[in-house]
């Protein structure tokens, strides 16, 4: 685990179809969550706490986030 987003070990979902149109996620210190684009990795990454990783990814299990 990694405080520093450059050094962190990132990684993709499993769902990941290959063809580098996904997001990297990594773990970072203090419990932080890192997430940024893989096809540019050096344009930065958004860094969440982690109460607000949790809301997202239950907004995401609950639909809040599907269209239509």
């Amino acid at each position: 685990m990694s405080a520093d987003p450059i050094s962190a070990q990132w990684f993709t979902s499993s769902h990941s179809q290959g063809t580098g149109e996904c997001v990297e996620v990594a773990f970072l210190g203090a419990g932080d969550i890192g997430v940024r684009d893989s096809k540019n990795p050096k344009a930065g990454a958004l860094r969440f706490a982690p109460g607000e990783w949790a809301a997202f990814t239950a907004g995401i299990a609950d639909g809040r986030f599907d269209r239509g």
